[in-house]
């Protein structure tokens, strides 16, 4: 009995002084050392530590056995330490090895919990990422999981209460002799050093990785700066753990360093024992399990394309009924799309509309630059008949239209891919001089309104079917190379046959630039285009919005304005201030007045586009409108019949009877 009392109090005091002092230990082989060993884990005859050796999915664990104090009592840091050691990963494939060893700092020796492979013998799935793990670990890793977002089946990793590493990079070493990084195969079988070091006092952890007959490197393969004691309790176990999964590996450490408060001291490289001849059993066993290992890898690897193959096109998954077979040669791939935009990038955006976004891009295959729009599309009501339209509309060919070279539908979105235009919108050029370092003079404002009229009369009457485009807008009017204008973003507009009647759809287009009848009837006829034509007119004589000021009391309508200046005798006064003086008077006159007849409340008083060519080619004159005095009455007579005899209107009346009576 007192024999047992002094036996324990002898082992009692011991652990109490291994507290107190700074633990240190040298392993030159594992010969006569007490180990804690678990699972497959065992020191062989000549003294290597063999974590695991079989094909089964099993785990091997070894600590050494007493905890250790990592911990400043009076702090609460956690101290500085330095291990090192020399371990060799055996795979019978060269092109794949298996579960890899994890350099260990736990509150535990035992994992009951630790599943094998993946899983390296320390977690599960449902302990994975646990704060009250509290443990730590340096993998080792030779199998890629994309679970835990492995970088490849070959690195070195940091972790931290999970195997998703915090830090990780390939396997490599740098040499001080070639001034460069040289990598490292873990699992060739070849001895490797690794040390593992922290400053307690920087913070800092420091991971280096070596081939036995190089000298520790200068600079680390890995360095975190990282405080331990926020994921440390005291004290620790320090040691390995490994595992197995399908595959014949063998994994082995040959000596083991371990110093807290200093520097680990070197290992023997002459005293450490012999690796097995690994190799030599992979010949003779290639007939025995080559073939069925080969085998399996074969399916592994048939099951990964299948599912990076499902990913992929889950990824670019697009909507394809069978109706739009015969649109095949306007459809574009999602995924070609998507190439060229970058992922519609932000760098790629080109601007943002009521409708949607507006990316660059380059079709991969045609390397053709494009700009694609994404439309949201969330209704399937008439989505057959739209983009029946859309496919028609891409057949249109004129020198101020912008192509719409097809389509993309996906998810309750659709693509328009058109011509990209360097110049981009005209607005930019009227409105936001900041983002071009070009002018846009008289004569380039003349001649792309002369564009964009030649444009409107052949979709309303030149082509097979009747086009109302219903969004005609400045910033719809697009700039090429050399500045010409053409009319773009057909993502509004409808068809009907010539001398069909367009049947009723929903009101759509932009405040400002919306006929007045379309809010009673709902029908894209040729006239809404004609009335926007002539908002724009009076934005790009005027270089002004069509509603300023929109939601305050000073509120002006361009067209008002236009009008008032007008029957004071002083039109020009309109003009956009920043052309100065330099603009033909005669043309301004015109695009002017033009812009009013065009913006008439009654559609039937509209000139039709052929007209409205004419008029700008000056190959026929306006038609006789009312004389607007200075003193601010006009003689409305001859021009609206319906009024009789002469009326005299006063000053805030004149918009309203100018713009309601007809020619």
């Amino acid at each position: 009995m007192f024999f047992k009392f002094t036996l324990s109090f002898l082992l009692l005091c011991r652990f109490a002084a291994s507290q107190q002092e700074d633990v240190g230990f040298t392993y030159n082989g594992f010969r006569g050392v007490n180990m804690s060993l678990d699972g497959l884990a065992q020191i062989t005859d000549n003294g290597l530590l063999k974590l695991v050796s079989t094909t089964l999915a099993q785990v091997g664990h070894a600590f050494y056995p007493l905890p250790v104090s990592l911990m400043n009592t009076s702090t609460g840091n956690v101290l500085s330490f330095s291990s090192t050691f020399v371990f060799a990963m055996f795979s019978e494939l060269t092109i794949v090895g298996g579960p890899g060893i994890v350099f260990v700092i736990a509150p535990f020796r035992e994992f009951p919990g630790g599943l094998p492979s993946g899983y390296f013998g320390l977690f599960n799935a449902t302990n994975m990422g646990n704060s009250s793990n509290h443990i730590i670990g340096v993998e080792l890793d030779t199998l890629q999981n994309e679970e835990f977002n492995d970088i490849n089946g070959n690195h070195v990793g940091i972790d931290i209460n999970d195997l998703k590493s915090v830090e990780a990079i390939p396997a490599s070493y740098f040499s001080d002799k070639e001034n460069r990084r040289i990598d490292l195969n873990l699992f060739s079988g070849q001895p490797l050093q690794l040390w593992v070091e922290y400053n307690g006092i920087e913070k800092q952890l420091n991971v280096t990785l070596a081939p036995i007959n190089v000298p520790k490197p200068t600079i680390p393969l890995l360095s975190l700066k990282i405080d331990l004691s926020r994921f440390m309790v005291d004290p620790m176990f320090v040691g390995f753990s490994s595992s197995t999964s399908a595959l014949d590996v063998s994994h082995y450490v040959l000596g083991w360093s371990l110093k807290v408060n200093g520097q680990a001291k070197e290992l023997s490289l002459s005293q450490i024992p012999k690796l097995p001849r690994i190799g030599s059993k992979t010949k003779s066993r290639i007939f025995q399990i080559g073939f069925p290992v080969i085998g399996a890898s074969l399916v592994l690897l048939l099951i990964f394309i299948i599912q990076f193959t499902v990913r992929r096109r889950k990824k670019y998954a697009e909507v394809l009924e069978d109706w739009e077979l015969e649109y095949g040669p306007h459809r574009f791939k999602y995924k070609d799309l998507y190439k060229a935009t970058k992922g519609f990038s932000e760098k790629e955006l080109l601007g943002i509309g009521g409708f949607g976004e507006v990316y660059k891009g380059i079709i991969p295959t045609s390397k053709a630059e494009v700009a694609v729009k994404r439309v949201s599309h969330d209704s399937r009501q008439g989505e057959r008949e739209f983009i029946a339209e859309i496919v028609s509309i891409g057949k249109l060919q004129h020198r101020n239209i912008v192509k719409l070279l097809g389509y993309c539908r996906r998810k309750g979105e659709l693509f328009l891919v058109y011509d990209f235009m360097p110049n981009e919108s005209l607005d930019k050029f009227l409105f936001n001089q900041s983002t071009t370092k070009k002018t846009l003079g008289w004569n380039h404002r003349f001649q792309i309104i002369k564009s964009v009229a030649s444009g409107l009369l052949y979709l309303h009457e030149e082509w097979e079917q009747v086009v109302v485009h219903r969004d005609v807008k400045s910033s719809n009017v697009l700039l090429d190379n050399e500045l010409n204008g053409r009319l773009g973003d057909f993502g509004l507009a409808r068809l009907y046959d010539h001398g069909g009647d367009p049947k009723s759809t929903h009101v759509v287009g932009t405040f400002g630039y919306l006929a007045p009848e379309l809010a009673r009837s709902g029908k894209p006829n040729p006239s809404v285009d004609v009335f926007a034509f002539g908002v724009l007119l009076l934005e790009v004589a005027c270089g002004r919005r069509p509603i300023e000021g929109q939601g305050s009391e000073e509120c002006v309508v361009l067209m008002d304005w236009v009008v008032s200046c007008w029957s004071g005798g002083n039109i020009l006064e309109t003009v956009d201030p920043k052309l100065g003086m330099n603009y033909n008077v005669e043309e301004m006159e015109l695009v002017l007045k033009l812009g009013v007849l065009c913006s008439h409340s009654l559609a039937s008083a509209r000139p039709c586009m052929r007209q409205v060519v004419r008029y700008l080619k000056g190959e026929i004159p306006l038609p006789q409108l009312p004389s607007l005095t200075s003193e601010g009455s006009c003689d409305l007579s001859t021009w609206c019949p319906y009024l009789g005899s002469a009326t005299s209107l006063s000053s805030s009346t004149i918009t309203d009877s100018l713009l309601s009576a007809p020619r």
